[in-house]
């Protein structure tokens, strides 16, 4: 019988021995079945452990939810009613501190303006805008400043007014005046009046039926205090009372 290499290691039962220095040593069954054994037909090889840890059969691929429609519908919502009580509170600001509904009494300046109509006037245009001939303005009657009268603005400080048959002159020029009807217009005569520096004179378009400068006198300045801007009642006057608009009425 042979005697063992002493240079060679015994295999120990179950294992089988490999060469120092062989670099082609088959791996061992035992260790790793899966490689020593081919896979049976109609079976996939073995996958390694780490690859089965990342990939659960059971677990389904997950994709980016779109946002729902009707939260988008609800932000969409939020944005507009945010909007819309600015834009409110914006506008109550403007009226409450730029503009005020007044109240029109009398025919005085029939047919631009009726009895009991509304309108809103601008009380601060003219603290950067200068009182231009054809302001319909409103200010506080010079001999009762308790009350407040709309007239026309129809003489600028320093300018000579006089009324002829009914007639308005400028400076001895006819002042043209579609806004009153034949029908409402004064065939008395006055004048001529020269207007002091800082006041204006003011006529009623219903001129039959209006008491204006031809009886207290030019108004200073001072005691204007706003120009009728807009007609919100009734609503058939619903509109501007812008100067160009009115003498177009």
């Amino acid at each position: 019988m042979p005697k063992p290499d002493e240079n060679q290691t015994p295999a120990a039962t179950g294992e089988r021995s490999c060469a120092p220095d062989s670099s082609l040593c088959p791996a061992d069954a035992s260790e790793n079945p899966a490689a020593a054994a081919p896979a049976a037909p109609g079976e996939h090889a073995a996958v390694p452990a780490s690859s089965l840890a990342s990939a659960d059969p059971s677990a389904e691929p997950v994709a980016a939810t779109p946002e729902p429609a009707h939260h988008a519908l609800r932000h969409e919502i939020r944005v507009w009613t945010r909007d819309l009580l600015i834009a409110i509170g914006l506008a109550l600001v403007i009226i409450v501190f730029l503009y005020q509904p007044v109240k029109v009494e009398g025919t005085s300046m029939a047919p631009l303006l009726s009895d009991q109509e509304r309108i809103f006037i601008n009380k601060f245009v003219y603290r950067f805008a200068p009182i231009e001939r054809g302001d319909v303005v409103v200010f506080w009657y010079p001999l009762d400043r308790s009350k407040s009268f709309i007239k026309r603005v129809l003489a600028l400080p320093g300018e000579t007014i006089e009324i002829r048959h009914g007639a308005v002159y400028l400076n001895g020029e006819l002042l043209p005046e579609p806004y009153v009807p034949p029908q409402y217009a004064d065939v008395t005569d006055f004048g001529p009046v020269r207007v002091p520096q800082g006041s204006y004179f003011v006529m009623g378009d219903h001129r039959i039926s209006s008491n204006d400068s031809r009886v207290f006198g030019p108004v200073a300045s001072q005691y204007i205090y706003g120009r009728a801007v807009f007609a919100y009642w009734p609503v058939d006057h619903f509109g501007s009372l812008s100067t160009t608009e009115a003498n177009e009425k």
